[in-house]
């Protein structure tokens, strides 16, 4: 990595909210680097600036902590980003390279967002954590009933690598599939055996509608009252993808008003979320901690490949380099 008269790197870890990334990456594998592990998510960059200001190196988990050119640019000693996943949105990778930065990514096994997305779907139609939430409470036996999944409908914005996951589970589990996106064409919904459809009919045909955009200037809040309101109150949507494609206030005003039978989220604009985020509390939202990409097997991959990532990097051989 570097010869022993070379003076160490620096790494910071950030974003390791429960302790979790030593356990999946053999740290010591190297002592030529010292790593130091964040486990509270900083959002305040004078104080990232304060934290950060020794370090050479740093790596992050997705969008968690945001890197504008700002904070960069306060960061004269950082030459290394290294950010869990092939992108990361919320790194200004221009200006990384512009103030010398090198940016890099991991792969990412990608599937188990669209598995939550299914596990919300199914939990949603059968009323799950409601009758959970009553036997363990109150020792209720069966006050509410759920709905088989076969033969509803189930609508997919954005038909790209999860999208397209789940509408295979979907199709498996005997659900007719629509989609739509502003780049989408009907061959390749063909391609999927999935039906093409116009963004007006996906929502007023489906019975749960499953967000897989990317986030973007055009996708920003995308999903708005008059889509709610033709997706009807005996239907959900379902978003996996980024808070902010969906209007808040128009998603609030559907669940209050009963304009829609319900809603589930893994994402939020502002995280780590908890209960005072109206979403999270909300009586009619299933909402879980952005969980979609956090299991055992993609954390293996993540934090493995950022200490393969550092190790390069320091061996004169960056890997993965983004931008």
């Amino acid at each position: 990595m570097n010869d022993n008269n070379t003076k160490k790197p620096k790494i910071a870890i950030l974003d390791d909210y429960y302790n979790r990334a030593r356990h999946f990456a053999d740290w010591q594998a190297t002592d030529s680097a010292d790593f130091v592990f964040f486990d509270r998510a900083m959002s305040d960059e004078s104080e990232l600036v304060e934290k950060l200001s020794g370090f050479n190196a740093i790596g992050i988990m997705r969008e968690r902590t945001p890197f504008p050119a700002s904070l960069i640019n306060q960061l004269p000693q950082l030459e290394l980003i290294i950010t869990s996943g092939k992108k990361n949105a919320s790194i200004d990778v221009k200006a990384a390279n512009a103030a010398g930065v090198t940016v890099c990514g991991t792969e990412s096994p990608g599937h188990a967002t669209a598995e939550l997305a299914l596990l919300l779907i199914m939990s949603l139609s059968r009323k799950l954590i409601p009758l959970v939430n009553e036997l363990k409470n109150s020792g209720s036996w069966q006050p509410e009933m759920g709905n088989d999944l076969r033969g509803r409908n189930l609508g997919v914005l954005g038909l790209g690598r999860l999208g397209s996951q789940l509408a295979g589970f979907a199709q498996v589990l005997g659900m007719n599939v629509l989609a739509w996106s502003e780049n989408l064409q009907k061959d390749q919904c063909a391609e999927k055996g999935v039906t093409y459809v116009s963004r007006e009919e996906l929502f007023k045909q489906s019975d749960f509608v499953s967000v897989h955009l990317r986030h973007s200037d055009r996708s920003h809040h995308m999903v708005n009252l008059t889509d709610l309101k033709n997706l009807g109150s005996g239907s959900y949507i379902v978003n996996t993808s980024r808070a902010e494609i969906i209007d808040p206030l128009a998603l609030k005003t559907a669940l209050d008003d009963e304009l829609i039978a319900g809603a589930a989220t893994d994402v939020y604009e502002v995280e780590p979320a908890n209960n005072s985020d109206w979403m999270v509390s909300h009586p009619r939202m299933l909402a879980t901690p952005h969980i979609g990409y956090c299991t055992a097997e993609t954390f293996e991959v993540f934090y493995q490949q950022m200490l393969e990532g550092f190790i390069a990097y320091y061996d004169g051989n960056p890997i993965r380099v983004i931008g």
